[in-house]
């Protein structure tokens, strides 16, 4: 059953292996240049002279005037964020649909091979497949990024908050072991599609439009609440001060900047005051003055002790969220066959 799974899939996997290999081809070529870049930045030694903030800064600006570097970079963010969404689309909506639409499910189920037997293996042999490319390419392009990474958390001298990059909403998904959570949940919610619809297109179409939501869903209002975010509370200064909104009878809305350097994901970050609530005026009058220049409000609201309270999830967690986050998509992908096995044993399918 093992040898038939292979044989019947050996094309896909073929291919698949032919694009991985093409894009570690790439990875390698430049990943040496970027490399070299990073060794001849100043960057490694920069604690020596503290001049990290500054090294840092050139290093960017260096990479971002090369186009090979920005497109890899991004280039390879989406794919790792479309590979998964393609193997659910093409390898799991058609497992079981394809057999269905051609009638060889009478054949193939009626054999030695029973209906749970053959299902284990197809999920099995293709599943873990898609998981391994999924890992292999994660692997590849986070040995790829690691100059981009140390240049980021080195360049936090400056106050920004840009402690490193792989805990940024975008870029988390595309590190780490998260993509193979991804992979597994996305062929898996394939299978299920195809297994509920019989019908190839249809399920490649609902399980596009619901993996798409999961990858929405998780960044947006999962993976902030899987640990009770950090909080920093700091004094405001007139220096920090970065905007204002005034409304009607006085009131106002402050934006301040960030001062936390660990504080990459932001959730939050509000101006408070003394007792702890959101300030929103009254706003001094040179705040509300159309000639009086943005300095003189920064001095006065500096002077009315007010406080930024930052909510945010520090890079120090990246690798807590990485483990809970994919635990959670392994956990639902196995629900998922769990599912498939009741439903083909249960259901007629013709």
């Amino acid at each position: 059953m093992i040898w038939l799974s292979w044989r019947q899939f050996r094309t896909q996997a073929i291919v698949a292996a032919a694009g991985l290999a093409v894009f570690a081809v790439l990875l390698a070529i430049t990943g040496v240049n970027l490399a070299h870049l990073y060794n001849t930045s100043g960057l490694p030694g920069c604690h020596v002279h503290g001049d990290c903030a500054v090294q840092a800064s050139n290093f960017h600006n260096q990479i971002q005037s090369e186009k090979i570097y920005n497109l890899v970079f991004f280039g390879g963010i989406a794919l790792l964020f479309a590979v998964p969404a393609l193997t659910g689309v093409f390898w799991g909506a058609p497992l079981i649909t394809r057999e269905i639409e051609s009638g060889t499910f009478r054949l193939a189920w009626n054999q030695s091979a029973t209906r749970t037997r053959w299902l284990a293996v197809k999920l099995a042999v293709i599943g873990l497949t898609a998981m391994a490319i999924a890992g292999l390419l994660s692997l590849m392009e986070g040995w790829w990024a690691t100059p981009i990474d140390r240049a980021m958390a080195l360049g936090t001298d400056t106050g920004e908050p840009v402690a490193n990059l792989r805990i940024d909403p975008v870029v988390f998904g595309a590190r780490g072991i998260a993509p193979i959570g991804y992979a597994a949940l996305a062929f898996v919610l394939g299978v299920t599609a195809g297994v509920l619809l019989r019908r190839t297109m249809p399920a490649m179409a609902t399980m596009l439009a619901s993996f798409a939501f999961i990858q929405f869903a998780s960044p947006t209002w999962v993976r902030p609440h899987l640990i009770t975010p950090a909080r920093s509370i700091t004094a405001l200064t007139a220096s920090n001060v970065q905007g204002v909104v005034t409304g009607p009878n006085g009131s106002m809305t402050a934006f301040a900047g960030i001062n936390n350097a660990g504080a990459w994901w932001i959730l939050s970050n509000q101006i408070i005051d003394k007792a702890g609530h959101v300030f929103t005026g009254p706003a001094p009058q040179v705040c509300l003055s159309q000639t009086a220049p943005f300095q003189a409000c920064q001095n006065a609201l500096g002077r009315l002790h007010l406080r930024t309270l930052t909510t945010y999830q520090p890079i120090s967690r990246f690798w807590t969220l990485q483990w809970y986050e994919t635990g959670i998509f392994l956990a639902l992908a196995a629900a998922l066959a769990g599912f498939c096995f009741w439903w083909i044993n249960r259901r007629r399918l013709a």
